[in-house]
């Protein structure tokens, strides 16, 4: 029988789903076809796979080849196939055995000489390939990517010739060890909060953040540090719980950004500029690509100079923040991608930047304040939990010497890390997420919280959103605090950093 039937991967969002590749020889004038909904990049690989084939020694078949990939709904792109027709035209005109493709996956690019080349998005092909038990050939150059998850057997190979010797049993390829060690990510250099003078109310609102993964923007006269602050969140962020980390490395994978194995338990950090489109933030393409929110997925998303972006993009922001997800939808195809981010955002007070600035220089009117602020419209603030103010220091505090009592972010982040486990122990998840049924069992007030809370309600004229988030604020800091329950103290607390809403409501 000259079929063959060798399972590939191929790529959907952040899925991978099932290829059979099938390539049946028969009689007929010499042709090679490729069927199933191939694109460019794929039909080119009968080229690839020739040269490869025969620079190998091997005997490309001089019949009437048809390489039919299923399903043909499911649209092929890249290289990534390269290996799966080769071994299968092998296996096809016998020259590998063709039980030796049984229980196993292929994926890898081929070039003319034989030799494989790296692809993007293996890590949701080796998610897949383990819940569908089976082994996994593919490029030695994204072995360490694939290592990441666990009890999958990785086959490496740098050429098709090491394939086919495998295959046949001829060489044995050994499969690749465990993964790199998960601590390797804590010796990673961060920047460290002993760094920053002064601040401490800032350093105390970032903290909170962290804890709850709270939005949070910060409101000050350039140069105050604001920039400097937002850099060293990361490195008091808890590490990603595995399967956090295996949802982030994979929106990664597939990105075209360079993907670094042994940071792959640190929350990401991403800062675009603030010139970047609408589709750069989402997301988009022909072949859809995840944007910078889901590259920020379970970690941070730093946008500087908010005012500064263009209103559209903006607004964008509003649904994923809600929901933790983005759905991309072409003439084609539909693809969702998470985007469960912790927004963080620094802005000027004023166009000048000085407005409130010991040094009176701002000179802009009323009127240009409230247009420049009206940039970030009224739903996109409501959605951020804490707005604060992070004023000039005095120079004499920049003269000191602050590294003995400032604290280090390792400190810091050991507080963080055990609020945050109070907040999953009880609920599952960060106090940022939890659902207005949830608030309503988890932030239970006193009598005087209450009175506290509406009078806030009323002086400021907040909404319910606004009224749920200072509730989700306060049990954070009540968690940082050890307290069971929330009292006045940690109401009033998480009001006070509410910045915006007290201009608005004066």
């Amino acid at each position: 029988m000259n079929l063959a039937v060798v399972y590939t991967r191929g790529r959907q969002g952040i899925s991978a789903p099932l290829v059979t590749v099938e390539v049946h020889l028969s009689n007929g004038l010499p042709n090679f076809a490729i069927v199933g909904l191939p694109e460019t990049a794929v039909k080119e690989s009968k080229d690839r796979v020739r040269g490869a084939l025969q620079n190998c020694r091997f005997e490309f078949p001089p019949k009437r080849i048809i390489v039919n990939m299923a399903p043909a709904d499911i649209p092929k792109e890249g290289g990534r196939f390269d290996l799966a027709i080769a071994l299968g035209i092998l296996a096809a005109s016998g020259q590998i055995r063709r039980d030796s493709l049984t229980g196993i996956e292929c994926v890898g690019e081929l070039s003319l000489s034989g030799q494989l080349r790296p692809i993007s998005g293996v890590l949701p092909i080796a998610i897949e390939a383990r819940q569908a038990r089976r082994d996994l050939i593919l490029p030695r150059d994204n072995a360490a990517e694939a290592a990441l998850v666990d009890a999958v057997r990785i086959v490496p190979a740098e050429h098709l010739l090491q394939v086919c010797s495998h295959l046949n049993g001829q060489q044995r390829i050994e499969f690749v060890p465990v993964r790199p060690n998960d601590t390797q990510a804590e010796s990673m250099e961060t920047l460290d909060f002993a760094d920053v003078q002064g601040h401490f109310h800032a350093k105390r609102a970032l903290e909170i953040a962290a804890a709850g993964r709270h939005n949070l923007v910060m409101l000050g006269p350039p140069g105050t540090g604001k920039s400097m602050l937002a850099a060293r969140l990361p490195g008091i962020l808890p590490e990603l719980t595995e399967q956090e980390a295996l949802q982030t490395a994979a929106i990664a994978s597939i990105s075209d950004h360079p993907f670094v194995p042994s940071t792959w338990r640190l929350p990401p950090f991403r800062a675009p500029h603030h010139t970047a489109s609408a589709v750069a933030m989402v997301g988009g393409g022909g072949n859809p690509k995840p944007g910078e929110i889901s590259l920020a997925h379970n970690g941070v998303l730093f946008l500087d100079e908010l005012p500064e972006f263009e209103r559209r993009v903006l607004e964008v922001l509003r649904e994923p923040l809600e929901t933790g997800s983005i759905t991309i939808s072409r003439a084609a195809r539909q693809v969702d991608f998470p985007a469960r981010f912790q927004l963080i955002a620094a802005m000027n007070p004023c166009p000048c930047g000085y407005l409130g600035d010991p040094s009176g220089r701002c000179r802009c009117t009323s009127e240009q304040v409230q247009r420049y602020r009206t940039r970030i419209s009224g739903p996109l603030l409501d959605r951020i939990d804490m707005h604060i103010e992070v004023p000039r220091i005095p120079h004499e505090l920049l003269r000191s010497d602050g590294e003995a009592t400032n604290e280090t972010s390792a400190a810091i982040r050991g507080r963080v890390a055990a609020a945050r486990q109070v907040a999953m122990n009880r609920s599952g998840m960060p106090n940022a997420l939890l659902s207005p049924q949830q608030i309503k069992t988890v932030c239970r007030l006193d009598d005087s919280g209450h009175q506290l809370l509406e009078r806030a309600l009323l002086r400021l004229g907040l909404s319910h959103r606004a009224y749920h988030r200072i509730l989700k604020l306060a049990r954070t800091v009540a968690d940082l605090a050890g307290c069971p329950n929330i009292d006045a103290s940690h109401i009033g607390e998480a009001i006070s950093y509410r910045r915006l809403d007290r201009q608005s409501g004066q």
